[in-house]
């Protein structure tokens, strides 16, 4: 890939609109939205603090059961990277209150028929 197709400005602003969209909804437990946002696919990922889910349905399963209580965070480190038009990357590092641990979270975005969907995700937390 050429470096002049890392981090496109008007890419890079979908990308970061497209994760800040995800945000709000994860704090606020906007199940609709989050679902929107990850491809609805078997071949999704979320590997998560204590779960590990693959395929959409199982990603769908753990929303609906999640607690909804304690979900507000705070971003700390957040770096966005695209690469070309179709492909981005979302690194977080997250606290909550009441909490010392560290969480981490990181995201591949692609662009599926003209939409920034979350194909694979991680979620951590340090010890």
């Amino acid at each position: 890939m050429n470096p002049e197709q890392i981090d496109l400005p008007a890419v890079h602003a979908e990308v970061t609109a497209a994760f800040q969209r995800y945000e709000r909804a994860l704090v606020s437990n906007d199940i609709a939205v989050l679902d929107e946002l990850f491809w609805h696919d078997p071949r999704t990922v979320r590997l998560g603090a204590s779960e590990n889910l693959y395929g959409i349905d199982e990603i769908r399963a753990f929303r609906a059961a999640r607690p909804t209580a304690g979900l507000h965070r705070e971003l700390h480190n957040t770096v966005i990277t695209t690469y070309g038009e179709n492909f981005a990357v979302c690194s977080t590092e997250f606290t909550r209150a009441g909490s010392e641990r560290i969480g981490r979270q990181q995201q591949s975005w692609v662009k599926l028929d003209g939409q920034w969907r979350i194909v694979a995700a991680q979620v951590s937390l340090m010890s």
